[in-house]
């Protein structure tokens, strides 16, 4: 009787003990932290789920600290999905490996690009540190939200038109959400040959939804006595998240005014060496 009693008494210890080993182990993963298989090597991440656009790389602040008597060199891999890219960076450089003095912490920059043709939801990372029979493993979470992109045309797709210098001409532009995030304060400019004048209705977005578009009226002015021939100015709209730019060609033409002082003042050239040579021609 008395051994059931004391058999009964150590299950129910071991079962108390398992519950405890439990508890501290739920208690160290939700800190974000791992110990390795052997030594007291950690690894750990300040924020171990970032979200961002697919376009954009998501950067992972994480620490390494060597618990072991000895200095390390410790390899680091990840095991990011096909087509993501993972870099490591210790104090600035890119690195697959480093070394690390016993009882020493160093702070890794992590770096993640998703694959371009990621589709939105949360993709898990598994992180490692290895050094011989050494290592820490740590998960990061990547969750990709969509894809900021933005276009810039016309409606016709046309990117040409004529104009006759001294006046100027309106030309009709479409800026399309070609993402699928919403864009929020997209800003119109120009970049146009000097002493020309471009102007935008409207100048500004506030916001512009995945999939739509809006029509924008650029007013290109054309400075008096410019050459004829072609000039090119660039369109472009752009926000913090994305930018996109059209080149138009525009062909300056001469106005039928000028043309027609053009042929007097030819005229009238011809007729003054006319007169001079019927006058002085004789002597």
């Amino acid at each position: 009787m008395l051994a059931k009693q004391n058999l009964l008494s150590s299950q129910s210890g071991k079962r108390k003990l398992s519950r405890c080993l439990l508890l501290l182990s739920a208690i160290f993963f939700s800190t974000g932290s791992s110990f390795s298989q052997s030594t007291g090597t950690t690894f750990t991440a300040r924020l171990m789920n970032l979200e961002a656009a697919v376009n954009e790389t998501f950067r992972y602040n994480t620490t390494l600290h060597n618990g072991a008597r000895q200095a390390r060199i410790y390899e680091l891999k990840a095991g990011a999905p096909a087509g993501w890219s993972v870099a490591f960076k210790v104090e600035g450089s890119q690195v697959a490996s480093f070394r690390l003095d016993s009882g020493k912490t160093q702070d890794i920059s992590v770096e993640v690009v998703p694959s371009p043709s990621a589709r939105p939801g949360k993709y898990s990372i598994p992180l490692k540190a290895v050094s011989g029979m050494d290592t820490a493993a740590l998960t990061i979470e990547a969750v990709v939200k969509g894809a900021y992109a933005v276009e810039l045309t016309t409606p016709s797709g046309r990117l040409s038109d004529e104009v006759t210098e001294g006046s100027s001409t309106q030309l009709h532009l479409v800026v399309r959400n070609s993402g699928t995030i919403a864009l929020d304060n997209l800003e119109l400019s120009a970049q146009a040959p000097s002493q020309w004048d471009a102007s935008f209705e409207p100048s500004k977005i506030g916001r512009l939804e995945p999939g739509k578009t809006l029509d924008v009226t650029a007013t290109v002015k054309v400075p008096n006595k410019t050459i004829a021939g072609d000039y090119v100015t660039n369109f472009s709209v752009k926000n913090p998240n994305a930018n996109a730019s059209a080149s138009f060609r525009l062909t300056v033409e001469t106005s039928l005014l000028s043309g027609w002082i053009g042929l007097l003042v030819i005229l009238l050239a011809v007729g003054i060496i006319y007169y001079l040579i019927r006058k002085y021609g004789r002597r």
